[in-house]
């Protein structure tokens, strides 16, 4: 691990983050700490501006805390950086933010919570700089530096949160069970961080984990996929499904995965295990593309499997149609995860949809008629396609995947030099249905669908080019083969 070791001494970290403190965005530190000083209130930067301002990550996210009224110090703040017409107050809530330059910047007064069983949403009362520590999630996050002038830089770490820093560790301040228990969503946010910072999660928010699962019905779909999409964006975003499954939050979640786990065997003939080749085929595509919903359609490629699953005697087991079946689950997923239903549901469904099309291709000797075909249903989408089907080439034999990669970089020249000849991506035909009415001066009908498919369909046969000439003659020869009349001349 490659984050920074801190000096020994409280002495000596209080000084680093003085001199932190002064070299990163010195102006807004000192400006926040002479207005706290004007109003008389104790006033610290938290949470994960200072985690990450002592492991070196870029942080544009600071969240002032003070002691006393967060929303006065907020407004003061605002009207001498000139921001008060893009100061948005939260009374409810007791927060304040606005943005100045690059950083995103919210005040909120020190605050005690407490949680009813049906919401993850505190009711809130004024508390001490111990109150509002406690309430933080985990000791990593519970570190608080002081701005005010004669304390400016003091290290606040009321949970041996630097520890922990340095050890590379997951911990709550309190215990865990409450900790999950007040709001569920922290245990996703352990694992992301977990996943985020590659540290460890403490033994015993594991043992909580499975205990609190049920707590999860009270969260909203959208937070969940918010903490979901951020694992996701993740180096190696398969731990997060390992992770979920561990920590007994994965058939809350998201059953549908969990159904992909285990092996059956008939008369010595076992398939293999779906979710564990799931989460490589997600980890080997995201050294490919940081595309999160490319990501998506690694996750969902293989999610009716189960459903398809059948053992044929004399040739094994079957998952005839898990493509098609997969990419009508896509939506019904999506909404249960609070995942956009918009054009990233449809390109994340279309990609399951055809994730077995190159795959088939590189097994089989290529037909132009076969890649016509697919560079018409993949269209703008082709490259990704074949990113999401490379990584699928999974096996343990690895002169089977060298095989079956020498196929798939042959299917992609391939596809190329067909692209090249015909022109086929992103297909319309060269003659429109509205040209077909008016040329044989007939009503809107089926016979003109049938002319358009039959000249689509010669094209993609190759027994046309894909040319506007091509397919005009072959118009009047069927327009004559169904008895349309020729206009006079």
């Amino acid at each position: 691990m490659d984050w920074f070791v801190f000096p020994c001494s409280k002495q000596e970290l209080a000084l680093f983050l003085r001199m932190a403190c002064l070299e990163l965005n010195q102006p807004i530190f000192n400006i926040v700490g002479e207005e706290a000083d004007a109003l008389g209130l104790d006033c610290y930067v938290v949470g994960g501006y200072v985690r990450d301002l002592l492991l070196g990550r870029p942080c544009k996210d600071i969240d002032f805390m003070c002691v006393g009224d967060g929303l006065e110090l907020a407004q003061r703040v605002a009207l001498r950086l000139g921001k008060t017409d893009s100061l948005s107050v939260f009374k409810n809530f007791g927060t304040a933010h606005f943005n100045w330059e690059d950083l995103d910047i919210e005040f909120v007064g020190a605050r005690k919570e407490s949680y009813t069983r049906n919401s993850r949403n505190p009711q809130v009362s004024q508390g001490t700089l111990d109150d509002d520590l406690n309430r933080r999630d985990f000791t990593i996050n519970a570190l608080a530096v002081c701005v005010n002038t004669q304390r400016f830089g003091e290290l606040v770490d009321a949970f041996d949160g630097i520890s922990d820093l340095n050890s590379g560790l997951i911990r709550t301040p309190l215990e865990a069970e409450k900790t999950f228990d007040d709001d569920p969503l922290r245990m996703l946010r352990a694992l992301r961080f977990s996943m985020q910072l590659d540290f460890e999660i403490q033994n015993n928010l594991w043992l909580a984990m499975p205990l609190l699962a049920p707590r999860m019905d009270i969260l909203a779909k959208e937070r969940i996929a918010d903490e979901l999409n951020k694992m996701m964006a993740c180096k190696e975003p398969g731990r997060m499904f390992l992770m979920l499954d561990k920590a007994g939050l994965l058939e809350t979640i998201f059953p549908e995965f969990s159904l992909l786990k285990g092996v059956e065997k008939v008369n010595g003939l076992s398939h293999k295990d779906n979710f564990y080749h799931t989460i490589e085929v997600l980890n080997n595509l995201a050294q490919l593309t940081d595309n999160i919903w490319l990501r998506w359609a690694a996750v969902l490629h293989d999610i009716a499997k189960p459903q398809t699953k059948r053992f044929e005697p004399g040739h094994g087991w079957t998952f005839h149609g898990h493509e098609d079946l997969g990419a009508r689950m896509v939506p019904k997923i999506f909404k249960k995860l609070g995942l956009p239903g918009n054009e990233k549901m449809k390109f994340v469904q279309k990609m399951v949809r055809l994730h077995l099309r190159p795959i088939v291709l590189a097994k089989h000797e290529i037909t132009d008629s076969a890649l016509r075909r697919l560079l018409m249903d993949a269209g703008e989408d082709l490259e990704s396609l074949l990113l999401l089907c490379q990584a699928d080439i999974t096996s343990k034999n690895p002169n089977r995947v060298a095989r079956y990669l020498r196929n798939y970089e042959i299917v992609k020249q391939k596809l190329q030099e067909v692209e090249e000849k015909d022109q086929i991506r992103n297909f319309q035909p060269p003659v429109s249905g509205e040209e077909i009415i008016q040329h044989f001066n007939i009503a809107p009908g089926p016979v003109v669908g049938q002319i358009k498919s039959s000249i689509k369909e010669s094209i993609l046969d190759g027994h046309i080019p894909n040319e506007r000439e091509a397919a005009w003659n072959l118009m009047i020869e069927l327009g004559i083969k169904f008895g349309l009349t020729e206009p006079q001349k």
